[in-house]
């Protein structure tokens, strides 16, 4: 995914009927949280290795996080562990997302091999031409159009 995580945390936001903005934000969050390891990868570790393989986009690291955390935010407050709860489901559907064409450790730590529904041939100069080339680019395009189409639905009925 190169430009659907955004929409996806709104849409996903919408379905799960989120009330305040605060969790819309958390939601939405979540959702492109784990591209913020590009930063990383450019600017750091000079692009090393495939930036799916950093912790961000190990799933097995959120659920670890997530038995830790939730439970110790189900005494302090609800209302973080609601925000909590919003940013991990769109982490995690960022991940999910990013396993169709991406690749995601999804056996980490047993394996760090990446998964992936369908893999991107190199047919073009850039990897990014290469996926708007592809035929799940139209994956993309239709998360903003459903996301557009919520938002203005919204807009009216609000």
């Amino acid at each position: 995914m190169i430009i659907g995580h955004l929409p996806s945390g709104y849409i996903l936001a919408r379905v799960l009927g989120v009330g305040t903005p605060a969790l819309m934000f958390a939601c939405v969050l979540g959702a492109i949280f784990p591209d913020f390891d590009l930063l990383f990868f450019y600017l750091v570790d000079d692009r090393a290795f495939h930036h799916h393989r950093y912790w961000v986009h190990a799933p097995g690291f959120w659920l670890i996080v997530t038995c830790v955390v939730a439970p110790a935010l189900w005494f302090v407050s609800r209302k973080l562990l609601a925000l909590f709860a919003a940013f991990v489901a769109g982490n995690f559907l960022h991940v999910l997302l990013d396993s169709i064409a991406g690749g995601i450790m999804w056996a980490w730590p047993f394996s760090n091999d990446l998964i992936s529904l369908v893999t991107v041939q190199p047919t073009h100069s850039h990897f990014v031409l290469s996926f708007m080339a592809h035929w799940t680019f139209w994956l993309e395009i239709a998360l903003w159009m459903i996301a557009i189409g919520l938002y203005v639905r919204g807009r009216r009925h609000g």
